[in-house]
């Protein structure tokens, strides 16, 4: 296969096929990413690719990042959503990460990939500052998708001092993202799902993690950070929300490529030509190409405006830039879904049979559109915004309630 590292990323995902197939061949059984598909990630830089060129990354744009996990997960979504997780936490954790730091971390162990965020377990989080000035971490996280390909993870938790949250002087809760290695967390088997069934989304328990105090400092979102690229500048929300989207794009593009494929073999029950020579099968392919087309057109047109806006030297992306980008996502995400179920079904019942790759991208399409930064609810929060009334923080262009965000005395954010 010669050297990827000299082709260009794309390039490299192309030549990638066969091996990302079969990852995600392998990833529905052991519901995780395989260790030789992620080894293969790794030797191609697959996971760095969103990281500043200082540390071995390729710098690359909100855009260029977009087609990249798409071209992915029109292969195989749950691979693509590895990437997709482990690429987005190595680049948010190295952009406000003390440059010293970040090299050591990233530039002296090559192939590490980073986890974290997920939502809360049963287990609630807490951490307690220990007098050598380290932390010790107790809780349960769950929903940290990549947790077996990665060396570190971020965990959430309020800091308790006297048995009591700390506040800071707004009388908020403070609540740190904490820098845990492998080492001290234990990964808990709870990824049992349907959708995106192999990325790997199990749930992490510390009891008593150790957080050294060289890495108290690290947070998974430090701003402003230390590198020039506009994409350090994007808040978390929004963020967290393209990256989904573009999996959504890729699991469609994926799909009416299949069904392209189906439809030149298969000949219907009691049918005297190939799928592809039925009025209808033509009519869903056409309709299904221009809805992927409008969501694609879309995202990469507002996301195009928020990079434009950043470029010209706003420290964050406006209210306006950001709520329209957010509609693009939300809506990429859920027409995607609505063309995997049109494709699926059009092709029939084959398209029903575990050995087709619609039934697997159908299942994809689902897990996609309901993640909760792209799932439809939130066209209530735009639509009350198009109406008129005040974005709420996650909207406003400021940043919002993701991944460490404070919470009030009442327990809001």
């Amino acid at each position: 296969m010669g050297n990827l590292l000299d082709l260009p990323i794309r390039e490299r995902i192309e030549k990638l096929a066969d091996v990302i197939a079969k990852g995600g061949d392998e990833a529905q059984k052991i519901r995780r990413l395989p260790e030789e598909t992620k080894d293969a990630l790794i030797d191609a830089g697959i996971f760095r690719f969103a990281m500043p060129v200082e540390l071995g990354g390729e710098d690359a744009t909100i855009t260029e990042t977009v087609d990249i996990i798409a071209d992915i997960c029109a292969i195989d979504a749950s691979v693509g959503w590895n990437v997709m997780l482990g690429s987005e936490i190595n680049a948010m954790a190295a952009g406000g990460m003390d440059p010293e730091l970040a090299k050591e971390v990233f530039l002296e162990s090559p192939r590490t990939v980073m986890c974290g965020g997920g939502g809360p377990g049963s287990q609630p989080s807490y951490a307690i500052k220990q007098e050598d000035g380290s932390y010790k971490v107790w809780g349960e996280t769950t929903f940290i998708s990549g947790v077996h390909n990665s060396e570190w993870c971020f965990m959430g938790a309020p800091i308790m001092e006297n048995d009591a949250p700390l506040l800071d002087d707004d009388g908020n809760v403070i609540i740190k993202m904490f820098f845990l290695n492998k080492s001290e967390f234990e990964i808990i088997d709870s990824w049992d799902v349907a959708g995106l069934r192999g990325s790997g989304s199990h749930s992490v328990r510390a009891e008593g993690a150790n957080v050294p105090a060289k890495y108290v400092d690290v947070d998974l979102v430090a701003m402003p950070a230390h590198y020039t690229n506009p994409v350090f500048r994007v808040p978390v929300p929004l963020r967290l929300a393209y990256n989904k989207a573009a999996v959504a794009i890729g699991i469609a593009r994926g799909a009416i490529d299949a069904f392209v494929d189906l439809a030149h073999n298969k000949v219907p029950m009691l049918s005297p030509s190939k799928l592809m020579d039925r009025p209808i099968a033509q009519i869903k392919l056409a309709e299904c190409e221009a809805k992927y087309r409008a969501a694609y057109a879309y995202l990469m047109t507002a996301l195009r405006d928020v990079e434009d806006e950043l470029n010209a030297g706003t420290d964050m992306p406006g209210a306006a830039v950001t709520q329209n980008a957010r509609l693009a996502c939300i809506y990429a995400g859920n027409a995607c879904m609505e063309v995997v179920d049109t494709i699926h079904n059009a092709a029939g019942t084959s398209a029903s049979y575990m050995a087709n790759p619609l039934e697997r991208k159908l299942r994809d399409a689902h897990g996609a559109a309901t993640h909760r930064w792209i799932a439809h609810p939130l066209y209530q929060d735009l639509g009350s915004i198009l109406m008129g009334n005040e974005a709420t923080p996650e909207f406003a262009g400021t940043g919002g309630p993701a991944l460490g965000a404070k919470l009030k005395r009442d327990g809001t954010v």
